[in-house]
């Protein structure tokens, strides 16, 4: 049984976020909860009061370092460490495996464990997992952690899955060595950026009495898109009846990130380090405080922040101590930190208690990814000449009407996603018209149970908008319905210039719907699976009128190459009666930005039922195009809704046109295109 009593409060409705509580030797935890690193029986620059009054619960310190100074004979002559250093709060303590890991050419690692040389005294010791454990009792904190190896995040296959076994030796004889202590235990999952690896290592740890589980070996290597991917990865195989540790982690948008994806407790020295540099994280993003725009300020810090850094000085006296370089400066910005993701931690509960997480996450996941510049410009640009926008290849970034970064094909001048922010666009138009939120699950509304599974052509990948929109749909839905409820589902981009997804993944702090692992994934190997394994999304490099033929028959279609003026073949009659053959007896639903009658004529005569989709951006319209079989009808699933069919009205406008033929057609061709649009059931009442 769990020294901890862990209980959750609330689960998030769309997330796997979870506020709860457990109960250590010096008090109630409430979670998630964020704990500032005292490394040394110290937070830098903090009083125990300066900890108590910013809202510190739990306090982080290192085996390693207090093993090596004081030493253990300090601690027993105190009793521990919360007299030693006046802290009456839990103590979590690390077990030293990452301090080992830092000192690859001082210390030797094997079987029983690391002999390293102090750097204090030169003197030789040993860290194993006996004495680990035994330092960290004789520390008396609240909860110890296994002692692990820890590898680079990047390590090949071999070399995690050695590290990962050793782990495993090690935290079997942690838990003997813990014995009837009565402080709480926690194990580390370890598996580098591999996810088997990962799979195994919650499992096998999982089966063993500790007293909750901590991710390590995240932060050690891999990008920020990877460090998201493998955190959701491994809470999904860790227990849900124990709390969930992320080691070393992170900035606040990782912290968010994390908890999205069920984890509980953080520690990372960020808060206190970026203080030291002169940076301050607030309401309005990152500060650097030794800009000189701050110079003059006589503004706070962060007004909407209630510390004591806040409540007394100017940002011109932050200014001036950290130009100065002066100690108080750095204490300040400290205490300003803890502060401010404390503050974070508390909002982040109370919108889960809320259940209101998921919009909660929407929109702090934007408000902390921005830059010091959005409201602090500078008064005196260093050069002249405005800076180039980001660009690779034919592309660049270039910031919309609504003020979202969107992707720009230099040659054409053609945007993607041009006024409308790109995520909500590829929602309306793509997600939530196609219904994709009833249909990844086996038995949505108004159709039948399948296990088959939902083909998507994601036709025109560019920045990857419309396919993450789609992911996020199917994890949303995955969260709230649990994976035995979902179907199958291959999600298919074809592209033939991957310049824009690499061009966002490279800034992806311009762009959030990259910030996830899949598509950094996608680039590097053309295919990415979630980790339920229901979910399998896939890149079809080249031309697509060469390559689709190749694919399976999809369900859905979203059509979203640029415009016929500058992919005129893709948008040809011709096109679209070859989808509707390669389809075949399949029902196959297509959605478009295009309202264009041309387009609309095409899909008509290549057989396609057409109608008028929602409006986005400056079109009043867009496209939705479904193919009609014999005896059965691909509107199953719209009953409950009227479809707003092409009609009377299109069709007399459509005769009006100068558009309403596709170039180059004799006037005989012209004769059997018209025959075709006007004999079309559509028009003829067959509905």
């Amino acid at each position: 049984m769990s020294r901890l009593n862990f209980t959750i409060d609330r689960q998030a409705s769309g997330s796997q976020a979870r506020a709860a509580r457990f109960q250590t030797l010096h008090g109630e935890v409430l979670t998630p909860i964020f704990m500032p690193v005292g490394t040394q029986a110290t937070v830098k620059s903090m009083t125990v009061d300066g900890l108590e009054a910013v809202g510190s619960r739990v306090l982080l310190a290192n085996t390693y370092h207090l093993l090596l100074r004081p030493g253990p004979d300090v601690f027993r002559a105190f009793g521990g460490i919360h007299r030693f250093m006046k802290w009456n709060g839990p103590v979590l303590t690390d077990s030293g495996g990452f301090q080992i890991f830092s000192l690859p050419n001082a210390r030797v690692l094997e079987e029983e464990g690391a002999r390293f040389r102090s750097y204090v005294d030169g003197d030789v010791h040993l860290l194993s997992p006996e004495t680990s454990i035994e330092m960290q009792k004789t520390i008396a904190s609240d909860i110890m952690m296994v002692l692990d190896q820890c590898i680079p995040s990047t390590a090949p296959f071999e070399q995690a899955e050695a590290a990962m076994e050793l782990t495993h030796r090690w935290a079997v004889r942690s838990l003997e060595a813990r014995g009837d202590s009565p402080q709480a235990l926690f194990g580390i999952v370890q598996g580098a950026c591999h996810p088997d690896l990962r799979k195994r290592s919650a499992d096998f740890l999982s089966k063993l009495p500790f007293d909750g589980l901590a991710i390590g070996g995240l932060a050690v290597g891999e990008s920020h898109a990877e460090r998201y991917e493998f955190t959701g990865l491994t809470t999904r195989y860790m227990p849900t009846h124990l709390p969930r540790y992320l080691m070393g982690v992170g900035t606040p948008i990782d912290i968010l990130e994390a908890v999205h994806c069920g984890v509980d407790m953080f520690d990372c020295i960020i808060p206190s380090q970026l203080a030291k540099r002169g940076t301050a994280f607030t309401s309005h993003g990152r500060m650097h405080c030794r800009r000189t725009v701050y110079r003059l300020s006589e503004v706070p810090l962060d007004a909407a922040c209630d510390c004591q850094t806040c409540r007394e000085y100017s940002r011109a006296y932050l200014c001036h101590l950290v130009r100065a370089g002066e100690a108080l400066g750095t204490q300040l910005l400290s205490i300003h930190n803890l502060a401010f993701y404390h503050r974070l931690m508390r909002e982040i509960r109370e919108a889960i208690l809320r259940d209101e997480f998921a919009a909660f996450y929407e929109k702090k996941r934007h408000e902390l990814a921005r830059p010091d510049d959005d409201d602090n410009p500078c008064v005196h640009p260093r050069r002249n000449r405005p800076a180039l926008p980001p660009r690779r290849g034919d592309y660049e970034i270039i910031q919309g009407p609504t003020g979202a970064n969107c992707v720009r094909q230099i040659s054409s001048g053609e945007v993607m996603h041009s006024v409308n922010e790109p995520g909500e666009e590829a929602n309306a138009l793509y997600v939530t018209q196609s219904r994709l939120a009833e249909r990844v699950l086996r038995q949505p509304d108004g159709m039948s149970a399948s296990d088959d599974p939902l083909v998507i052509w994601d036709v025109g990948l560019g920045a990857a908008t419309n396919a993450m929109a789609a992911i996020a749909c199917f994890e949303k839905v995955c969260a709230q319905h649990g994976a035995a409820a979902l179907r199958p589902v291959r999600l298919i981009s074809f592209e033939r210039d991957l310049d824009p997804l690499l061009l966002v993944t490279k800034k992806s702090s311009h762009f959030p719907h990259v910030q996830h692992g899949a598509p950094s994934t996608l680039a590097k190997t053309g295919t990415w699976t979630h980790s339920s394994g229901l979910l399998r999304w896939e890149l079809v490099e080249g031309d697509f009128l060469e390559t689709f033929a190749a694919q399976p028959a999809p369900e859905l279609v979203f059509y979203d190459p640029f415009s016929a003026k500058t992919d005129t073949a893709l948008w040809s009659a011709e096109v679209f009666a070859r989808l509707v053959a390669h389809g075949g007896t399949k029902p196959m639903e297509l959605f478009t930005y295009s309202a264009s009658t041309a387009v609309r004529a095409a899909l008509l005569w290549a057989s396609f039922w057409v109608a008028e989709g929602v409006g986005t951006g400056p079109k009043a319209t867009t496209t939705m195009a479904f193919t009609v079989m014999e005896g059965e009808s691909a509107r199953a699933g719209w009953a409950s809704r009227e479809i707003p069919w092409l009609g009377d009205t299109w069709l007399a406008r459509w005769r009006r046109s100068d558009s309403r033929f596709p170039p180059n057609l004799s006037d005989a061709q012209k004769d059997a295109f018209s025959q075709k649009i006007e004999s079309h059931r559509q028009f003829a009442g067959a509905r």
